[in-house]
C-alpha cells in the first residue's frame, strides 16, 4: 500500500486511533503503514496495554478457537511483536483471563509467557507441571515466585479447569487436598471429588474478577453454584459452608454476588445475601458496586428495590430515566427544554464502561441524553423515552451496554418486541451495524441470539415501514 502523505504530521494520539481502527478491523498493510510512518507506535499507551494489547484484547470468553478469531487479532499482535511493540506484562494474565488458547500459544512461542505453573497448565504441558513440584510435593525454585505453594497450587487446578485439562486438573486437585485437607471435607460434604472435578471442568470454574487473586477451589465452586442457583435453602447451605464467606472480611466477594445476581436476574441470592449478612444494609459509607448501574443497563430495572436497600438511587438523568422518576427528568432540563445537566460527568460516571467500550470521550450532554433514553427504553419507560427524544436524544445513538451499536441491537437479547415496536415507530434507522461483528440487529438476532422468528419480525418491521 502506498503512503498516504496527507496523514504524515496528524500526531500520534491520531496514529494510534488510526491503528486501533486497522487492528479491529485486521487491516494488516495499514498497520503496518502506520508503524513506519509513527515509529513510536511501537510503545504508544502501554499503560493500557498498547497496541500488542488492542490485538489480544477479548471482550468475551475466547475459549472457542471461532470466538477467538472474532474477539482477537492473532495476525496483528505477532505483527506487532515481530516489529518490536512493547507488551505490558500483564497481558499474559489477560489471555489466561479470556481463555484465549491460540494467543497463550503464541506468546509461549515468542518466550513472552513467565516459566510459571499456570501457564504450563494453560499450555497443557503436564511434564512441566509435573516437574515442577520435586518428590516432596514442593515446587522448585522459581516455579512459583513468592507466593505460597497453597495458593499456587490452586490457582493451577483452576486454571486446568478453565482449559478443560483434566489430567493435570485431577493431579492438582489431589495436590490442593493434601496441603488443604479442610477443602477434602467441604468437596466429600457436598459430593464426591470425582462430581466436583467434573463440575470445575465443565464450567470452566476460574477466578473471575481482580480480588479473586487468593480465591480457594471451593469459594470459587460456591460463587459459580451460587450465581446459578434460585433454590433459597440450597443458597443458604452454599453460602454458610465456610466460616467469614458472607461478612465484613469478605465484603467485595458478597457486592460481586450482587452484581453477578443482578446480571442472572437472581433476587433469590440477593436476598439470601441480606439474610445472611444484615450488617450490609446499614453499612457506611456504602461500599462501591456496579450492582445498581447494571440492573438498569441490563434491563433489570424490576430489582432496584432489592438494590436500593443498601445503595441509595444516584440523582442524575440516567437514573431518573430508567426508573420511571417523570419529575426527576424534567428537573434536569429548563424552562426553554434546552437540557440544564451541569457537569456530564456526573450522569456518566456510574455508568461502567462507557468512555473506553462505546468510545464516548470526553463526556457530554448529548452522551447523557443518549444513555437516559436507552435506559428508558431498555426499562419500558416509554413516554420518558419520547420526552427526552422532543428534548434532543438521539434515536440514533450507538449505545450498547459493551461496544458500539444501537438500543434495537440491545433489545435483540432481551426479546422485548414492544420496546423494538417503539423505537421502529419513530423511525430508528435498522440499517445500523454493530462495531465488532458490522452486523444490523436483525443479523444479531440470526446468528448471535440464534432467534429465526425476530429476525423474520425485524426484517417484516422495516419492509412494512418502507412501504409508507
Amino acid at each position: 500500500m502506498t503512503s498516504r502523505r496527507s496523514d504524515l504530521g496528524k500526531g500520534l494520539e491520531w496514529a494510534g486511533d488510526q491503528a486501533e481502527r486497522a487492528i479491529h478491523d485486521n487491516d494488516l498493510e495499514r498497520l503496518k503503514q502506520l508503524l513506519r510512518e509513527y515509529p513510536a507506535l511501537r510503545s504508544w499507551d502501554l499503560e493500557h496495554g498498547g497496541l500488542v494489547g488492542r490485538a489480544v484484547h477479548s471482550y468475551g470468553d475466547s475459549s472457542d478457537p471461532d470466538r477467538e478469531r472474532a474477539f482477537t487479532r492473532r495476525e496483528c499482535a505477532e505483527f506487532l511483536i515481530d516489529a518490536g511493540a512493547s507488551v505490558a506484562p500483564w497481558l499474559s494474565d489477560d489471555l489466561l483471563n479470556s481463555r484465549a488458547g491460540g494467543l497463550i500459544r503464541l506468546f509461549a512461542k515468542k518466550e513472552l509467557l513467565p516459566r510459571t505453573v499456570k501457564f504450563l497448565v494453560a499450555l497443557g504441558d503436564e511434564a512441566g507441571v509435573r516437574a515442577s513440584f520435586d518428590q516432596y510435593g514442593g515446587l522448585r525454585s522459581g516455579a512459583g515466585g513468592s507466593a505460597s505453594e497453597r495458593d499456587i497450587v490452586n490457582e493451577a487446578f483452576m486454571t486446568a479447569c478453565a482449559f478443560n485439562q483434566r489430567s493435570i486438573a485431577t493431579f492438582m486437585l489431589e495436590r490442593a487436598t493434601a496441603l488443604c485437607p479442610e477443602l477434602g471435607s467441604h468437596i466429600d460434604q457436598w459430593g464426591s471429588r470425582s462430581a466436583f472435578l467434573e463440575y470445575m471442568c465443565k464450567n470452566g470454574v476460574r477466578p473471575t474478577g481482580p480480588d479473586d487473586v487468593n480465591i480457594t477451589p471451593w469459594q470459587a465452586f460456591i460463587k459459580h453454584r451460587a450465581m446459578h442457583q434460585r433454590d433459597p435453602s440450597e443458597l443458604r447451605r452454599l453460602l454458610r459452608s465456610e466460616p467469614g464467606l458472607i461478612g465484613e472480611p469478605s465484603l467485595r466477594f458478597e457486592i460481586e454476588l450482587i452484581e453477578q445476581a443482578v446480571l442472572n436476574d437472581c433476587p433469590e441470592l440477593i436476598e439470601c445475601i441480606y439474610e445472611l449478612d444484615p450488617g450490609l444494609l446499614a453499612r457506611h459509607p456504602r461500599p462501591p458496586s456496579n450492582a445498581l448501574a447494571w440492573a438498569f443497563i441490563h434491563a433489570k430495572a424490576h430489582l432496584v428495590p432489592l438494590l436500593t436497600r443498601v445503595w441509595p438511587l444516584p440523582d442524575d438523568l440516567p437514573h431518573a430515566a430508567g426508573s420511571g422518576n417523570f419529575e426527576n427528568v424534567r428537573k434536569w432540563f429548563d424552562e426553554s427544554g434546552a437540557p440544564a445537566l451541569g457537569d456530564p460527568t456526573h450522569h456518566l460516571g456510574r455508568e461502567p464502561r462507557v468512555g473506553v467500550q462505546l468510545h464516548w470521550s470526553p463526556p457530554t450532554v448529548q452522551r447523557v441524553l443518549d444513555t437516559a433514553l436507552a435506559w428508558a427504553v431498555l426499562n419500558g419507560q416509554f413516554d420518558i423515552a419520547d420526552f427526552l427524544l422532543e428534548h434532543g436524544a438521539d434515536i440514533n445513538t450507538r449505545w450498547s451496554s459493551h461496544e458500539p451499536a444501537s438500543i434495537l441491537h440491545e433489545l435483540v437479547f432481551h426479546e422485548n418486541y414492544a420496546a423494538m415496536q417503539f423505537l421502529i415507530d419513530r423511525g430508528i434507522d435498522m440499517t445500523i451495524k454493530d462495531y465488532r461483528w458490522g452486523g444490523t440487529a436483525q443479523g444479531w438476532a440470526y446468528h448471535a441470539a440464534k432467534n429465526e422468528k425476530m429476525a423474520q419480525w425485524l426484517g417484516e418491521a422495516e419492509r412494512k415501514r418502507q412501504k409508507v
